[in-house]
């Protein structure tokens, strides 16, 4: 995944910059960055590694160095960035957020036009930011180059380039992240995170539209080139990846993941002494349950964050399995004996999930019963990169469809995500055995759609029921 942050002002930007760009890194945890352009100093930088430590312990001296009337910055899991490219459009930074899955065949076709080079980072990649870059080079001018970028990308692609005039915000082709203006006296942001510039004084100017690209200046915001009319934005930033106080196309993550809890509520015949929700993201879901069926809510198990940011998460899985549980402390008076109901953003791997419910049945749960707040996920994401899954085969409803079908591409793989077909309910016993749940019973699909107030056209589903 990734989040960005850009600043034009009036004024110095480096203070909102600096803490506008902090305020995405739940959306990172390995690479961040800043650029900032001043009139009389022109473009700096500063690309720090934050696997170790929070954003603002790696960036804290580069704050008080850097100066300038317009900055990006961004928290990304993958390739470092911003990058400063000298163009025939002349200088500029970018930052991306997005997955590019015809990657190798846009660099082919910048060989054969005649590109001379790309840097690869370790392991043999190459930074989507850097060929970004060059298919923006490949046009004329910026905006014909943002545009390029959208219609050649499989995938998904936002763009934040800026320029000595102002920064340009391009949204991906269908919206898939989203893009939020704010706006103060003195300037104007640009964020993937709503909430990210509220306590830096400013207020909310609008979202763009799917595809839409505008340029940000410290005067105002000119759109360029106007959205498109289809939407498919991404419906597990609300269910997971989102914080809590962000908002999108109107829609507050807390009060939607609020609706899911009511929703699960309301199909659910399981009777449990207390309903609890994983920390963070599961807390509203298991709010809105709770509230809906009249069962207590809990919390009993603490998350311990002084020591242990979200940042602080290792690239190798078996390492973050292993923080993951290292941060959740528990409550044994709130255990101890109980029945509890535990609702969780997802399951992915099941690993995680499975030690949570083994460290409550050690710590004295009579039973455990298990409400994922979306549907299992059967697909790996094609667009935002939100899972570090290297194949489908990591997810482990893939892994059972294996062992009851014989292969994981079955052809009635259809079955499986449908919540009436026998398979499913097969699909979902076999994991609960697996993971020794009480009981287990995911969010349906439609519900989850209900729990937004959105046409199920307007977002994307892909990881539940493999539609484009």
């Amino acid at each position: 995944m990734g989040g960005f942050f850009g600043v034009a002002s009036k004024q110095d930007c480096v203070f909102d910059l600096f803490f506008g760009t902090d305020y995405h890194s739940h959306l990172g945890t390995r690479r961040a960055g800043m650029a900032v352009y001043d009139q009389e100093k022109g473009f700096d930088r500063a690309i720090h590694n934050i696997e170790n430590a929070p954003f603002r312990t790696k960036f804290d001296k580069d704050v008080n160095k850097m100066q300038g009337n317009l900055g990006i910055g961004c928290i990304s899991d993958y390739e470092p960035q911003p990058l400063i490219i000298r163009s025939h459009h002349g200088t500029f930074a970018i930052a991306t957020v997005g997955k590019i899955n015809n990657k190798d065949a846009l660099v082919n076709q910048l060989f054969r036009n005649g590109h001379a080079h790309f840097l690869e980072m370790s392991g043999g990649e190459i930074n989507s930011t850097e060929l970004v870059a060059s298919l923006i080079n490949q046009r004329d001018n910026l905006i014909e180059g943002l545009q390029y970028v959208q219609e050649s990308v499989e995938g998904s692609m936002t763009v934040l380039l800026m320029t000595p005039k102002g920064i340009y915000a391009a949204r991906d082709r269908y919206g898939r992240t989203p893009v939020t203006i704010g706006r103060k006296p003195d300037g104007y942001c640009v964020s993937f995170e709503s909430f990210a510039y509220l306590n830096l004084g400013y207020d909310d100017e609008r979202e763009l539209g799917p595809g839409e690209i505008a340029v940000v200046t410290p005067e105002g915001v000119q759109s360029l080139s106007a959205p498109g009319k289809e939407m498919k934005i991404c419906t597990f930033l609300w269910v997971y990846y989102g914080y809590p106080s962000s908002s999108y196309e109107g829609l507050s993550v807390e009060k939607m993941r609020y609706n899911c809890g009511r929703m699960l509520a309301k199909r659910d015949d399981a009777h449990p002494d207390t309903v609890a929700g994983v920390p963070d993201s599961g807390t509203a879901h298991a709010i809105g349950y709770a509230n809906e069926s009249g069962i207590p809510f809990s919390r009993p198990f603490i998350k311990y964050t002084p020591t242990w940011p979200r940042s602080f998460m290792p690239t190798i899985q078996k390492q973050r399995n292993l923080i993951a549980k290292m941060k959740l402390i528990p409550v044994h008076d709130l255990i101890q004996n109980r029945s509890l109901l535990l609702i969780d953003d997802s399951i992915v791997r099941g690993t995680q999930m499975r030690e949570t419910t083994e460290f409550l049945y050690h710590s004295g749960a009579r039973e455990v019963h298990i409400r994922p707040a979306c549907p299992p996920l059967v697909y790996g994401c094609k667009f935002l990169n939100f899972s570090r899954s290297n194949s489908q085969m990591e997810l482990i409803t893939r892994q059972v469809i294996q062992e009851m079908e014989g292969t994981a591409e079955p052809d009635n793989i259809d079955r499986y995500v449908d919540p009436e077909s026998t398979e499913y309910k097969n699909m979902v016993e076999k994991i609960r055995q697996r993971l020794n749940f009480t009981s287990l019973r995911y969010h349906r699909l439609d519900d989850l759609v209900a729990s937004t107030g959105f046409d199920k056209c307007k977002l994307c589903t892909y990881c539940w029921d493999g539609k484009e």
